[in-house]
């Protein structure tokens, strides 16, 4: 068998496969209770005016819509964003989605060995487009408590809304203390906000950006407001760092795809999307709480989980000693899934915690689904 290795770049060792979707590989979903991959629920996807949005995009736009685009993306869509944020059209970037985004970030500003500071648990996507440019990781506490000792700081990745995995929210007074070490520490902020229009209780803080606009890259998702499968997001940074963007995202597909983000368009300006993300809200509001109190009625002494505010993820803490990497082959077994905590630290470590997912799941497999997992915990605990 021909061995291509000598043909790949340096870069490719440090390239990490997502073990979440590996994870997937090996089961039917559907065949299981599932609180496992972070899926928005297709209760919330427009099917029912898929056809009527075509129709009014094709009406309007015509050959236009299927042709290639600007880079930056198509002027309606950077225009309603702009009018939505109150940011500057230099200012944005239309993103083949938020993963994009984050990605790009790895290629305009990361070289081999330099430092992204994260928290710990973070989103594992992030994790794997930084080490696939050679980044090195410390966290926030580790800078807080000696600066000096963590080499080239170039960004701070969070997801200061409804952070994934583990549901959190920053304050205010976090955000503000954040800044204040970038200014000091002379490095960027990467803001990471695709939950964030999913807030079903208290009330809304200030995006990092508004805080520091010429410190931070502020990414957003349509594939929680929308649907995912149109793969579109968007970038707001200083227009400096904007520029190296366009430049970037030329290379790798020379436009965001133009037919989706007409639909995107339509379903922002119409109305549609407000009306839309209202319900959504509501449902994923009662499937949080359905599960928050299931979790309380069914699992063992000494299980933790925390309480989201909002976005998509509960994340739970077990007694030291429990494994669900380890265990995760036996969960599949007994009919649940869950997403291992150990893969959203960047150190692997934590291996006593689970991310759980209430979006996707129906209402009524909530409960018999942590049935199962607390008699699987039980287990995993030796007190079943």
């Amino acid at each position: 068998m021909e061995d291509y290795g000598r043909f790949f770049s340096d870069d490719v060792p440090a390239f990490m496969p997502s073990p979440t979707r590996e994870l997937f590989k090996k089961v039917d979903i559907s065949k299981i209770y599932s609180l496992a991959g972070g899926f928005p629920s297709p209760d919330t996807f427009p099917t029912g005016e898929m056809a009527s949005i075509v129709s009014e995009v094709m009406e309007t736009y015509g050959a236009k819509a299927m042709q290639y685009g600007g880079t930056q993306g198509v002027p309606e869509l950077v225009g309603e964003i702009c009018r939505r944020t109150g940011e500057a059209p230099q200012c944005i970037q239309v993103t083949t989605s938020s993963q994009q985004g984050i990605d790009v970030c790895g290629r305009i500003f990361l070289n081999p060995g330099d430092v992204v500071l994260t928290e710990n648990p973070t989103y594992l996507g992030a994790i794997q487009s930084f080490r696939d440019y050679r980044a090195s990781f410390r966290t926030l506490d580790e800078f807080r408590a000696d600066p000096g000792s963590c080499g080239k700081v170039k960004f701070a990745y969070v997801i200061p809304d409804f952070g994934n995995p583990s549901g959190a929210t920053m304050t205010l007074e976090q955000r503000q203390e954040l800044v204040d070490l970038a200014r000091r520490g002379d490095f960027l902020i990467v803001e990471d906000s695709p939950y964030r229009a999913l807030r079903y209780e208290g009330t809304d803080v200030p995006t990092i950006r508004s805080l520091a606009p010429e410190r931070t890259v502020h990414l957003c998702s349509f594939s929680k407001i929308f649907a995912p499968a149109f793969r579109l997001g968007w970038m707001e940074a200083p227009e400096e760092i904007i520029q190296k963007v366009y430049i970037c995202k030329q290379a790798l597909d020379l436009c965001p795809p133009v037919f989706d983000q007409y639909l995107a368009f339509n379903w922002m300006s119409s109305g549609r999307l407000d009306t839309n993300l209202e319900k959504a809200k509501a449902l994923y509001r009662s499937k949080r709480d359905i599960l928050l109190d299931e979790l309380g009625k069914e699992m063992p002494s000494g299980a933790t989980w925390t309480h989201p505010q909002g976005g998509l993820f509960i994340f739970v803490t077990l007694p030291e000693g429990c494994d669900t990497l380890a265990m995760y082959d036996q969960a599949i077994s007994s009919g649940i899934a869950y997403v291992p905590g150990s893969f959203f630290f960047t150190d692997a470590s934590h291996r006593n915690t689970m991310r759980l997912n209430f979006s996707y799941i129906d209402s009524d497999k909530i409960g018999p689904a942590v049935k199962l997992l607390a008699a699987f915990v039980r287990k995993m605990m030796g007190t079943d």
